[in-house]
């Protein structure tokens, strides 16, 4: 049996005609940058986020990097971030001329640890900017708890988490302002990049517009210094069929992480993702962690061997990256976050598995811990 770790074709499948009409729709109109499809589905994420204002950008990478830059972080700056996530999350503060500091992380959920952040804190630190990790949402009252008291943006890294919710709130609408990915293999992915910034500061909405466009509120008339990262109306189109859908798959990813939980509870060294009760899971990746003892490596190569698509998010953490052996960080300065790196991987998900395919998973999982 064959299982790609996200199915992108049967996904297609299953809302064909929608997507095909979306795809001629925006053809027919030849408008293919911003325009009404873009702003259409702005209007649509903020009223679903419960956001005053979304704004599309070019991709998740970028939504992060306007939005700290438009909440006012710049050269000098410190933001205080996890080191258990992609490079976009720290690489965006880095391209504001800022520095990525770092705190470690909550074993359970892999998200950034409240207790661990006000001992970074210095007058140079601008903005906390945590990460709804595998589609968990991170503590976000602790966190703008502790914002507050110092002053600090708060910025959401929301990437793998479009539809989560923390206290009945969606993700992108807890802080200064919600970043968002449209890359392929999110839970909301386009058919190529794209980026949604959400926020209730009509300043920083403003700010974020300009800076995708040049720096520009009119065309030609430039106020500021700014960036090519406007969202195309293709990937506009599709998203707005495929929002339609979402909460649909969410609540299939929930319920196949309930199978893969289920199943996998007879089988020891095993641990299934944190799934609070404050929260709602988005489940854009289904990340277990194995028991230390348990060869993570070459158990994921005997998964491939069956023919079972798996992943490691995050192989190394971002603190011990080369681009990062500036910061003089070393091995041992973020025990969870290293710890997490050797243990966890990725199991396919997606809201058109069967009950067979998950079946056949955790067997081969049993059997291959069990030999």
């Amino acid at each position: 049996m064959k299982i790609p770790l996200v199915d992108l074709k049967a996904q297609y499948q299953s809302i064909k005609p929608e997507i095909d009409s979306a795809i001629a729709r925006v053809i027919d109109s030849t408008q293919f940058i911003l325009g009404p499809e873009v702003k259409a589905f702005e209007e649509e994420v903020a009223a679903y986020i419960g956001a005053k204002y979304a704004i599309g950008v070019a991709s998740g990478t970028d939504a992060l990097h306007l939005g700290l830059i438009a909440a006012g972080v710049g050269p000098g700056d410190e933001v205080i971030t996890t080191p258990f996530t992609f490079i976009a999350t720290a690489e965006a503060i880095t391209n504001c001329g800022a520095k990525p500091v770092f705190v470690d992380i909550q074993p359970d959920t892999f998200n950034m640890d409240p207790a661990k952040i006000e001992a970074k804190i210095t007058k140079k630190t601008k903005a906390i900017l945590p990460v709804h990790l595998y589609g968990q949402p991170a503590d976000m009252d602790a966190i703008l708890q502790i914002a507050k008291k110092h002053n600090l943006k708060v910025l959401e890294d929301c990437a793998q988490a479009f539809g989560a919710s923390y206290k009945n709130k969606k993700v992108g609408s807890l802080a200064d302002a919600g970043c968002f990915s449209f890359f392929p293999s999110k839970g909301l992915g386009g058919y190529g990049d794209g980026g949604m910034v959400t926020t209730n500061d009509p300043s920083i909405d403003e700010k974020v517009r300009m800076l995708r466009a040049h720096g520009a509120k009119i065309t030609y008339y430039h106020l500021i210094p700014g960036f090519n990262s406007r969202l195309d109306a293709m990937q506009a189109a599709i998203l707005r069929a495929k929002l339609k859908h979402l909460d649909e798959w969410n609540r299939l990813r929930t319920e196949i992480a309930g199978a893969y939980a289920r199943n996998l509870s007879r089988t020891k060294g095993v641990l299934p993702p944190a799934n609070k009760p404050d929260s709602r899971h988005s489940f854009n990746y289904y990340t277990l962690r194995f028991a230390k003892d348990i060869n993570r490596n070459e158990l994921k190569k005997s998964l491939e061997a069956a023919g079972i698509g798996t992943m490691v998010y995050y192989p190394l953490s971002l603190h011990l990256q080369d681009a990062y052996k500036s910061l003089g960080y070393k091995r041992g300065d973020f025990p969870e976050s290293e710890r997490a790196e050797n243990e966890v991987i990725s199991l396919p998900i997606y809201p058109e598995m069967t009950a067979e395919q998950i079946t056949y998973i955790t067997d081969q999982i049993g059997l291959l811990i069990t030999r």
